[in-house]
């Protein structure tokens, strides 16, 4: 990928709080089908700020969460992989755009002035992104409010019943944007 060097999962020194919760990320699913992008509704992605990194199952892993309404929600659930895409705080309109507008309804990559591209998984990430997380499904399974030790949870973010689910996938690739 040009301009983008890979490092290992564990040179991946970044503060994941920070990235994921107050920078925000793009949960991308789906492929390019041609090589001009052309809203074909063969991939989309969503701006999201809840999830996580670590290590799990003996793998660097990502911890995403999808709800069912989600235009992204059937890529993710189609998909055995999906990336995560970070970017400097100059695409905040961008992913602002991204977690407003329904990709069923409006070609919002082109509309937040991103450059779909595909990665080594087969998958989409975007050329202007600084950090972009290849992964690969191992885990999903929905909320469910019966596990739930905290049921003040349910009420404040969940009053709806429109449950996440959660994906977890082994990080395949770490791609670091060149300086």
């Amino acid at each position: 990928m040009k301009n983008f060097t890979t490092i290992k999962a564990e040179d991946f020194s970044e503060n994941s709080i920070k990235l994921i919760g107050s920078d925000w990320m793009l949960i991308t699913a789906g492929s390019i089908s041609s090589d001009e992008y052309i809203q074909d509704k063969s991939f989309n992605t969503m701006t999201a700020s809840w999830g996580g990194m670590g290590f799990l199952w003996n793998k660097p892993a990502a911890f995403i969460f999808v709800r069912p309404q989600r235009f992204t929600f059937n890529f993710t659930e189609k998909e055995d992989v999906f990336t995560l895409s970070f970017f400097s705080s100059d695409y905040r309109g961008a992913l602002s755009l991204c977690g407003k507008v329904s990709g069923k309804d409006v070609n919002k990559v082109k509309e937040a002035g991103l450059t779909p591209i595909t990665v080594e998984n087969g998958s989409v990430a975007f050329q202007e992104a600084s950090i972009i997380l290849e992964c690969k499904k191992n885990y999903a399974d929905f909320l469910k409010p019966d596990c739930f030790i905290d049921k003040s949870i349910i009420s404040s973010v969940y009053s709806a019943g429109d449950f996440h689910k959660m994906y977890i996938g082994e990080i395949t690739k770490v791609w670091k944007k060149n300086t």
